[in-house]
């Protein structure tokens, strides 16, 4: 009996395994007999950084792509791509072909005409002057021309730039070393918190300011009684030489003076890091300081350290990547977050994002193309209830 049962059940096996297979082997014919018209673009040559999906490299295809997927342009050179489609006899048919990715942007050089030292000024000028690459993390950067620090002149130099892509910026420019300026004592005109809130406020605007240690002790009844609505509080920074965090003195008494006046809070953190890794532990870090308020506004990625930006040795592509990082970290935990930028900078620099964006641009009107949810639009704002000047800010809600 136990036989039986033996022979019976590989009898089912075997009936199974010839069925699979025969299954498998007509599937394998149909694909091979299958009518295959694609008809590929003549140059598969993609920009680093584009967004290109299979059908931007087809002209012409007998059937239905099913996997229209976006491809990853994020590394140059040689990329096989496969994708399925059905044809028009209905038959799913696989298809491959390669295409290129290259870099044909050339650095970016951030230099005018003329270049402005005081005499003596204990710089290197190539580290200085920001020249970085979109893709490079280490373009090749030099000064051609001879000219001296410590000797007031004009000179006549050259800058180039080239990544690893051989794409080349040269930019002429002059040197001016000039006598050490005295300190000026003359009194800039100022911004008037009650002007800014004529100008702006509408049914679909906030108008606030951000603050830090720089403004000191604040009356925030004062300030709430002037008609701010809304503060962006700087939580704190990072020592780039011990690289320890170091807490806005000030943040704590401004947060919880702020929330006691029901204002809505913000907070902004200054960052220096130079990698995805450095950007995580930032984000945590805030996490930690902001954790027992409640924030009800963004946490803002603030990134400005570009007068050393040669060296951080970070392409603009690893730069955005850093702030994206920050940005994800901290809305995993529950908050929103927006990247702070000024306008030369989002335009050349920085990378689309799909965070909001906190612009500054000091300007009665900003020609700012790209969209934004918070506009600093001054530095030199005065208010009541703060004894010095103060950045204001306009929020949109529609």
């Amino acid at each position: 009996m136990k036989k039986k049962i033996f022979y019976f059940v590989c009898f089912i096996l075997m009936f199974i395994l010839l069925i699979t297979g025969g299954f498998q082997l007509y599937s394998y014919i149909r694909i091979k007999t299958a009518k295959i018209e694609v008809d590929l673009v003549e140059h598969l040559e993609v920009e680093v950084f584009s967004k290109k999906r299979i059908s931007d490299f087809i002209n012409h295809i007998n059937g239905k792509i099913l996997n229209n997927k976006e491809i990853n342009t994020t590394k140059i050179g040689k990329q096989e791509l496969t994708f399925f489609y059905e044809n028009d006899d209905h038959i799913k048919v696989p298809y491959t072909f390669q295409i290129e990715v290259v870099d044909k942007t050339a650095p970016l050089i951030w230099l005018d005409s003329e270049y402005h030292v005081e005499v003596g000024d204990d710089i290197k000028l190539e580290s200085s002057i920001l020249c970085g690459d979109n893709y490079d993390n280490r373009p090749t950067c030099k000064i051609e021309g001879e000219y001296d620090l410590h000797r007031v002149g004009s000179y006549p130099l050259v800058y180039k730039a080239e990544d690893q892509s051989g794409n080349q910026t040269v930019k002429n420019f002059t040197l001016k070393v000039e006598e050490k300026k005295r300190n000026s004592k003359e009194q800039l005109e100022k911004t008037e918190f009650f002007d800014i809130v004529k100008l702006h406020k509408t049914s679909t605007t906030k108008i606030g300011i951000d603050i830090s240690k720089w403004q000191e002790d604040i009356d925030f009844s004062k300030i709430k009684r002037a008609g701010v609505e809304f503060v962006m509080i700087r939580v704190g920074t990072k020592d780039e030489k011990t690289n320890q965090y170091i807490l806005d003195p000030y943040f704590k008494r401004n947060i919880e003076e702020a929330l006691k006046c029901k204002l809505d809070v913000g907070v902004y953190f200054y960052s220096y890091a130079n990698s995805v890794k450095d950007a995580k532990k930032d984000a945590l870090w805030v996490i930690n300081q902001i954790k027992d308020y409640e924030i009800t506004l963004p946490v803002a990625f603030d990134w400005e350290d570009w007068f050393d930006y040669n060296h951080h040795h970070m392409s603009f592509y690893k730069l955005s990547m850093v702030g994206e990082t920050f940005m994800n970290e901290i809305e995993k935990h529950g908050y929103q977050s927006m990247r702070y930028g000024s306008k030369n900078y989002l335009e050349k620099i920085w990378l689309d994002t799909d965070h909001d964006t906190w612009l500054a641009h000091y300007t009665e009107k900003t020609n700012y193309q790209g969209k934004y949810k918070l506009w600093q639009l001054c530095q030199n704002g005065r208010v009541d209830g703060i004894a010095s000047d103060v950045d204001i800010d306009v929020m949109y809600f529609s």
